[in-house]
């Protein structure tokens, strides 16, 4: 099991997690995945999310922002889709999906930032 696989791993038991993918926003391929593939398409939610990314950067970049991102939030009725962009590895992004009813968004984002820090590509 590489450090990909063991950190998806630990993000889907995150409390309401359902899955977890490590994404490539330069080519929006996913690198890794873990969850329940089931409850929707992960190479689509892949290069959707993609998407998300590379337009938040278009507009920082416009907006002449010298920030980074540290995670992008999409509330939906049902779920929380979060986008978390790991430090010190430029073009990934961690995409969890976790069911609203379930989960602490509070300590999904903390659990997951930590998680972002030990990805060893």
């Amino acid at each position: 099991m590489t450090n990909v696989d063991v950190i998806l791993k630990e993000a889907v038991g995150i409390d309401g997690a359902v899955a977890a993918l490590l994404v490539d926003y330069q080519s929006g391929m996913a690198l890794g995945q873990a969850g329940d593939a089931s409850v929707l398409n992960l190479d689509i939610a892949a290069a959707g999310n993609t998407d998300v990314v590379r337009a938040k950067m278009r507009t920082m970049e416009s907006l002449g922002l010298d920030d980074q991102i540290e995670d992008i939030l999409i509330t939906l009725g049902k779920a929380y889709h979060l986008i978390n962009l790991p430090k010190g590895h430029p073009g990934l992004f961690i995409y969890l999906v976790l069911d609203k009813s379930r989960a602490n968004l509070a300590m999904a984002r903390h659990k997951l930032a930590s998680l972002s820090t030990q990805i060893e590509i």
